[in-house]
């Protein structure tokens, strides 16, 4: 209008709007009142807090569009998916086949994807330390037997055959 403003109050053009859209059969969410200083998430379906929710300054309210736990739980998800190429019911299958136990020794929950850098071919789900371990000794097989047997007792002292070539002894 010449005076700058609209004809009717925002409510009753939000509320014409939403009529029209569902005239056309577009999907419309339903709004659901908050108490001050609270918001409702669509993904939970709960009212939290502010306390819950993450910033995010190109929002009209100054709030993330999902609180706190669902964005984390859909980060997670979205790593297994991104990383491994897997679902997080994949990954449960794989630990409900494990025993819910680490692979490797076989004590403590199995909770970390273990894959081969090389190939990126997921092996297995350990704990975090038989994950970190393997990944320290640089997944190589060689540099394990001689961690084996070094914990057996036989420390591994290399005689030179050559120039270059040790011989490893018996």
């Amino acid at each position: 209008m010449r005076d700058g403003l609209q004809c009717y109050c925002r409510p009753c053009a939000a509320e014409y709007h939403q009529q029209r859209q569902k005239a056309k059969g577009k999907n419309v969410r339903p709004r659901v009142e908050a108490p001050e200083g609270h918001k409702y998430c669509r993904r939970c379906r709960e009212i939290k807090p502010h306390s819950e929710w993450d910033r995010n300054k190109t929002a009209s309210d100054g709030l993330s569009t999902r609180c706190k736990a669902c964005r984390a739980v859909e980060g997670r998800a979205g790593h297994l998916k991104r990383m491994y190429g897997m679902t997080e019911a994949e990954r449960d299958e794989m630990i409900a086949a494990q025993g819910g136990l680490c692979c490797i020794c076989l004590k403590a929950p199995a909770v970390h994807v273990d894959h081969c850098h090389e190939t990126g071919r997921v092996r297995g789900v350990l704990c975090f330390n038989c994950n970190s371990a393997i990944g320290k000794l640089g997944d190589d097989p060689d540099t394990l037997r001689r961690a084996i047997s070094y914990l057996e007792g036989n420390a591994w002292k290399p005689t030179i055959a050559a120039q270059g070539v040790y011989r490893q002894p018996s």
